[in-house]
């Protein structure tokens, strides 16, 4: 039970960290587009619209997924509690209390996770619109 016990919690955190980090890089390429993208080189707003969503939705996908992945986790943790509990016959609160706050870590760990990636997809979303109303102005599509 115990290797059970530490694939869901480094499985459930490990792949939490994963995301992050492919959302980190996601985050900071596009970043570093958006600074030296040059508008006159797109003759459409939509192929420029396309090119600067581009990827986006990985950082937005974790965002939304990230607090349900820990969630996961947790319910993991929480099963294998009172797995451990029926199977030990002890109602030992401490043992309780441990399991519990342990199974409860990786909800944290989903919501540190994705806060920041909420964060980051609004702050690119904005440099996109940011962008795209430049080039409307400069072209004159501003429909």
């Amino acid at each position: 039970m115990d290797a059970l016990k530490y694939a869901v919690d480094y499985g459930v955190i490990g792949l939490l960290f994963a995301l992050s980090l492919w959302s980190v890089a996601v985050a900071v390429e596009r970043w570093l587009f958006y600074r030296r993208v040059n508008l006159s080189e797109f003759s459409n707003v939509l192929v420029l619209e396309m090119t600067l969503t581009k990827r986006l939705v990985i950082i937005g996908t974790v965002a939304a997924n990230a607090p349900y992945i820990g969630l996961l986790g947790t319910v993991f943790g929480i099963m294998l509690t009172f797995h451990t509990m029926g199977t030990s016959g002890t109602m030992a609160v401490n043992t309780i209390m441990i399991g519990l706050s342990l199974a409860l870590k990786a909800t944290a760990v989903g919501l540190l996770v994705a806060i920041p990636c909420v964060v980051m997809n609004n702050v690119l979303r904005r440099r996109v619109t940011e962008l795209l109303t430049h080039y409307k102005a400069q072209h004159g599509t501003g429909h």
